[in-house]
């Protein structure tokens, strides 16, 4: 696939006429669940429904084409000779590297996406199914980042990363916009089923950006106590310990989890500063936990999924079946809890 020759027009570079064009996906009430836990109603959002099989496609598209919108107009007004697009690089785990690399494929460019080393091999086959390049990088997603970043400072093309260390970084800014459609979903969906206001959410968390998102764009909705709690593997607790200290800080180790996804060892500045805005609180899960998050969610609402797709649903288990975990975490009887399925399961070929 050849980079685009010039650049297209602004409609071209819409994000919204592509993202306007995905249905809403399912919030799905399971009636079982909530029985089972002691709380009054129990909502499920099904990620897993959306194209690519995830929510980061929302991120990746959104970023992707904003970021290639800004290249546009810098260029049309230095003057001179159209140049072509520049390709596109991010670092992943996995799915964020499958939205960036189907948004290099919609505009006609490459993309360069760098994975750790131990990435499973069927998420490495789905980004190249795209057209996209990958690289596998010695050590954790964390030295994807540093590698993907350099790459870009010295010509290697227009980074799309989904966390920074930079609090005004525009691209990780339009990659959490791009995940409130979520949001704007559940606010019209909790509408129509009667103006349901939940009262908890539990959101899991890699680098922090989708929990951030859901703090800026469900808060407004919810009834008290309002309570966003993060989880987390706890091999790989990065945005636990950005809120215990206030700011990112790298952990160290192989960050080795079941939850793949959520294998992240430093949280991203502008999630980290949201999360302590809605003072969002922490929940950390052992690995065996994490596994019989994806079991529990087959089994009450019959959805496929991985760890790191139901470690949310995993993080609310373990939390109402703990009596101090419930007050901890202020549910009771009248709790309205909410999750996500963040990620359909990934077939191993």
């Amino acid at each position: 696939m050849k980079a685009a020759p010039f650049p297209p027009s602004q409609r071209d570079l819409n994000p919204g006429e592509i993202l306007d064009g995905y249905q809403a996906t399912s919030l799905l009430e399971i009636p079982e669940l909530a029985k089972a836990t002691g709380v009054a109603r129990v909502f499920i959002k099904n990620e897993a429904e959306r194209p690519l099989g995830n929510f980061k496609v929302l991120g990746g598209i959104t970023a992707a084409f904003q970021a290639m919108k800004r290249r546009v107009a810098a260029s049309s007004t230095s003057g001179g000779c159209p140049v072509p697009l520049p390709h596109l690089v991010c670092a992943s785990d996995g799915n964020h590297g499958l939205a960036v690399a189907s948004a290099a494929q919609r505009l006609g460019v490459l993309a360069t996406v760098y994975l750790p080393a131990l990435a499973s091999l069927v998420r490495v086959k789905r980004i190249q199914a795209v057209g996209a390049r990958v690289v596998l990088v010695e050590g954790t997603y964390d030295d994807a980042v540093i590698a993907a970043r350099t790459a870009a400072e010295h010509g290697g093309g227009l980074l799309i990363s989904d966390t920074t260390s930079d609090p005004l970084d525009p691209v990780v800014r339009d990659v959490m916009a791009g995940y409130g459609r979520i949001t704007d979903e559940l606010a019209a969906q909790f509408e129509a089923l009667g103006h349901i206001r939940p009262t908890h959410a539990f959101v899991q968390a890699g680098v922090g950006g989708l929990a951030a998102a859901v703090a800026v764009g469900l808060r407004p909705v919810m009834a008290e106590p309002a309570r966003l709690v993060v989880v987390e593997p706890g091999n790989a607790a990065c945005v636990a310990r950005a809120l215990q200290q206030g700011r990112p800080v790298r952990i160290e180790g192989s960050l080795e989890t079941t939850a793949e996804m959520l294998s992240c060892g430093v949280a991203s500045v502008p999630a980290v500063k949201i999360l302590l805005e809605h003072r969002a609180q922490s929940l950390l899960l052992d690995e065996a936990q994490l596994e019989s998050g994806r079991v529990d969610l087959q089994a009450f609402a019959a959805l496929a999924s991985t760890p790191s797709g139901a470690a949310g649903l995993a993080g609310f288990l373990v939390a109402s079946a703990d009596p101090e975990k419930r007050q901890e975490y202020g549910l009771n009887a009248d709790s309205v809890v909410l999750m996500c399925n963040t990620e359909a399961a990934v077939e191993e070929t």
